[in-house]
This record gives structure tokens, sequence and C-alpha cells, in this order.
């Protein structure tokens, strides 16, 4: 997977990426369970209807065969996500180069992971910022001040009233 993404960014068919996602989120916690892997894109043509076009043709370009909504990437569905916001956008710009078997891989960092979750606010996503918060690689300051440069104050404080105090 990691080849197929530094291709994809090399070729221009992406300006870049980032590794996000229960899969990501594996480099901070315990891993979890998840049915395939999830990647930022930042797309050279944001305007166009089919923004992911060019992703599933450079795919299929390589033998990487689109099945419903991803691609399968060896044993994994990858679902392409194009940034949606500027905190999306923010966490491919700041996102870390890991080692992936050899080969470099750009991943969202943590604090990010867990303020994309509190974005979206769903149940499983609460409970991947708590692990994130567990494991220590986020603190809650640190959660505190991306939220609100992103405007998400009121759902941190909500998530740490429900989740947090005692």
């Amino acid at each position: 997977m990691a080849e197929l993404l530094n291709a994809m960014r090399e070729a221009g068919v992406v300006s870049d990426y980032a590794l996000f996602g229960a899969v990501a989120q594996m480099r901070y916690t315990e891993p979890a369970a998840t049915l395939d892997a999830d990647v930022l894109v930042a797309v050279s043509e944001p305007e166009r209807l089919d923004v992911l076009k060019p992703i599933y043709e450079f795919c299929a370009s390589r033998g990487y065969q689109a099945q419903g909504e991803a691609v399968r990437v060896g044993a994994w569905p990858v679902q392409f996500i194009p940034a949606f916001s500027n905190l999306t956008r923010e966490a491919i710009e700041q996102a870390e180069t890991d080692d992936f078997e050899g080969v470099p891989l750009r991943v969202v960092r943590a604090d990010h992971l867990a303020v994309i979750a509190l974005s979206v606010g769903r149940a499983k996503d609460w409970a991947r910022i708590a692990q994130l918060l567990d494991s220590g690689s986020v603190n809650r300051e640190q959660l505190a001040d991306l939220a609100a440069r992103h405007g998400l104050t009121d759902a941190w404080k909500r998530f740490e009233a429900r989740f947090l105090n005692d």
C-alpha cells in the first residue's frame, strides 16, 4: 500500500496523502478491528465532480481493482477520502512519515486522529478518542487547543463532560 500511495503522489495523481482511521490509530494504541484502510488524499483537482476517478484509474493501471467504494491493495480494501475540511487538510500537511516494511508511509498524527474523530462524533469515534487519551499519545490540552482552532470547542466540551469529567 505504501508503495502505491507514494507512486500516486510522485505521479501527481494526489498532491499528498496520509493514512488515517483505525489502521493509523494502531500506530498509537492497541490494534482495533477494522474492515479497511482509510487514506486521506489531497487531490490535484478538488473541484472535479468525479474527484476520485484519477485515483481509481491509476490503481487500475497498476492492477489494483475497485471493490465497491474501495480499491483492493493486497489484503486490504483501501478507501480514498478527499480532504474535506481545513482540519483534514492540516492533518495531511502535518502527517508524520513512518516506515512500513522499508517504505515511507505518511500517517496522520494522534492529535489530528482524535479531533477528526471528534468532528464525526459516532460512538466508535468517541471510543477512539478515549483510547488515544488512555495510551498517552495525546492529552486533553492538546485536543482542546486543536479542537478550538477548528471550531470544535463545543464538541470537545460535550465529549469531556460525557466521558472525562467525574
